[in-house]
């Protein structure tokens, strides 16, 4: 069996810690603020970039390109390792088709070796779940080919619930139009918002009142974890600088289900540029999206 290693992006929200402590790879998109550009080298912490859009600063971002890809799978291929590459969801960035042309250019090049790219349809930490519970098959000795096929055939069930604090962000974004955003705002609305089997952000509902909000993030969980509720010992949740809603959620979470396993980060940059401070998402195994 030849040696592999899981790749990501910087959109699945693992702790850095967990990447270099598991050896998975990550490219990382970069972004633009206040007209300076910003790459992994001199990310700014994330208290700051979310305070800085707090105070009125509007990031911009961008994708993975084919040439960023292969800088980071091709040391992998001369180190003779195979690669299952984990991308952000097509429905949300180009990322992934870049990381696909990416495989097929460097698989030419290198034709022993293996390159298998799977579009997560997944954002923030639920792509992160799906890189985890991928990484932990991996380190129970299962091959590429299986590894891959399990992640093909599960993705779809990494349930992503989440609110954002401030409806403008989702409206820069086009997410939400211009008057949906000014109504919401004035009416103290908070929208519930999953990403969908096309892996693109939905609305699901709308509650008065941010604990509401974080409220029907766990309802919806019970809802929607289905034959999974039983044996449910993890979950993932990442905030826009709101770490007190995150434990918020956890704890409430934590009453319910036997939770062994829990992360708990920012959402990055990358992500936040479009969600705002305040993003809260609770991320699980159900038996649908």
């Amino acid at each position: 069996m030849s040696e592999y290693v899981i790749t990501t992006d910087n959109n699945s929200d693992l702790p850095e810690e967990y990447l270099k402590d598991h050896g998975v790879g990550c490219m990382y998109l970069s972004y633009s603020m206040d007209g300076k550009n910003y790459t992994h080298e001199n990310f700014l912490p994330e208290h700051e970039f979310y305070e800085a859009m707090r105070n009125g600063s509007m990031p911009t971002t961008a994708q993975v390109n084919p040439e960023n890809a292969k800088a980071l799978l091709e040391p992998y291929l001369k180190e003779g390792k195979d690669i299952l590459h984990i991308a952000f969801s097509s429905g949300l960035s180009g990322t992934y088709n870049s990381s696909r042309i990416a495989a097929e250019e460097l698989m030419e090049e290198y034709p022993d070796r293996k390159i298998i790219v799977v579009d997560s349809l997944s954002a923030s930490l639920g792509q992160g779940l799906l890189v985890w519970l991928a990484q932990q098959k991996k380190e129970l000795g299962q091959t590429l080919e299986d590894v891959a096929d399990w992640v093909e055939k599960n993705k779809l069930k990494m349930v992503h619930l989440f609110t954002v604090d401030d409806l403008n962000h989702l409206y820069r974004g086009g997410r939400v139009s211009r008057t949906t955003a000014i109504v919401g705002s004035m009416l103290n609305i908070k929208p519930v918002l999953h990403v969908d089997n096309e892996g693109k952000l939905t609305a699901i509902g709308k509650v008065r009142g941010r604990k509401k909000a974080l409220q029907e993030l766990i309802k919806l969980m019970d809802e929607k974890i289905g034959s999974f509720g039983a044996d449910c010992d993890t979950i993932f949740i990442s905030h826009g600088d709101c770490e007190q809603d995150a434990q918020y959620v956890a704890a409430k979470v934590k009453e319910k289900y036997n939770i062994k396993n829990i992360i708990i980060n920012q959402v990055g940059a990358t992500i936040g540029a479009h969600s705002g401070p305040g993003t809260m998402a609770l991320f699980f195994v159900g038996d649908v999206r």
